[in-house]
């Protein structure tokens, strides 16, 4: 008998670099619903052609159709990635994020929850909810502070992490109120590809491409935590199997560094690889107005997910490398995408 997955948000960055990992094995059978946002596509998936493979267009929002693909499929496990995650989008815009963040993941959880209260014996007893969610309904940390671990208390500080912080709650609820079968986790900073190009890594990517302005905010000392999303997903699926019901696990790689430097290691990888003469592309950097309410620093403990058995093992070099490599023979998706879609009133006030 197949394992049964929905993942919600499946034509994602992450989420497609789940589905894509899970088809690949012949016992899975992968149902993929998705909206089809601007960030999200159906060609981010690979083997979309297998026989095991299923995609539906839908919102999670709309709880009849959630039911109605629940009860055709039966599913054994629910991936649910399905969010807005941009913060400068949520910022001008959070109705959006309250949206699918917030009302979507209620559907969700009450259709699946009416699901798995319909199943008998083993199918129920092993059936699994994984709610993915981010480092950043923490809050931010202080330079020295000690990390964030599960224990923490949530201070989110913009609407994105509110909407997430929200989504972990209603999640947790349904834990201790109805004992359905759920595993919280939170990850930091992902990259790798079919990343869409208003987060970081590719949007310095296709500034220095273009030889265009690359924005940084502030003076680019934000602190992130980065972990090679193969090593994200490799760490949902052992959490799927091995993690207690309940429960929260931080994803991370220990991976910590600032903004500014992450921002001059693309350059001088993309300047190397692509062998660039004259102006170098670190010279493109212009430091521009802060975001409201920036968060400073973002540190995961990941001890628990440790104790496991798990830890991350893509290198950070190695797998920026990688990633700039994949973008550099993928331009076409770069070009399919119309850079700075978000026309929002931080990184769309430079042009040129």
């Amino acid at each position: 008998m197949k394992n049964i997955y929905i993942v919600t948000g499946g034509s994602g960055f992450i989420g497609s670099n789940l589905v894509s990992k899970l088809i690949k094995d012949k016992n899975n059978y992968v149902i993929n619903i998705d909206k089809l946002t601007y960030a999200s596509n159906e060609d981010f998936v690979e083997y979309k052609s297998q026989s095991n493979y299923k995609f539906i267009k839908a919102d999670i929002i709309n709880d009849k159709k959630i039911k109605s693909i629940l009860t055709k499929y039966k599913p054994n496990f629910i991936i649910h990635l399905a969010a807005e995650s941009h913060v400068d989008r949520s910022i001008d815009n959070p109705k959006n994020f309250i949206s699918t963040n917030i009302l979507g993941t209620y559907s969700l959880l009450n259709e699946s929850y009416n699901y798995w209260n319909s199943l008998k014996g083993s199918k129920k007893m092993n059936f699994r909810f994984i709610m993915v969610s981010t480092d950043e309904v923490y809050g931010s940390l202080k330079s020295g502070e000690k990390k964030f671990t599960e224990s923490n208390v949530y201070s989110p500080n913009s609407p994105y992490a509110a909407s997430k912080a929200s989504a972990d709650m209603l999640s947790r609820a349904w834990f201790k109120t109805y004992k359905f079968p759920i595993i919280i986790t939170n990850t930091c900073n992902n990259y790798g590809p079919w990343q869409f190009p208003e987060k970081l890594i590719p949007l310095t990517l296709s500034k220095c491409i273009k030889k265009q302005i690359i924005p940084v905010f502030g003076k680019g000392n934000q602190i992130r935590d980065w972990i090679h999303v193969d090593d994200h997903i490799s760490g949902l699926i052992y959490v799927l199997n091995k993690g207690k019901l309940g429960e929260k696990y931080n994803i991370g790689s220990n991976n910590e560094i600032k903004n500014i430097n992450v921002v001059k290691e693309i350059c001088d990888i993309f300047d190397e690889i692509s062998q660039t003469k004259g102006k170098k592309s670190n010279k493109l950097i212009r430091f521009v107005k802060d975001r409201p309410g920036h968060d400073t620093r973002y540190a995961i403990d990941t001890s628990k997910i440790s104790k496991l058995g798990w830890k991350a093992k893509v290198n950070w070099k190695k797998g920026l490398i990688d990633t700039i490599g994949w973008y550099l023979d993928n331009t076409e998706y770069l070009k399919r995408i119309k850079e700075n879609t978000y026309s929002g009133k931080r990184l769309g006030v430079i042009k040129k």
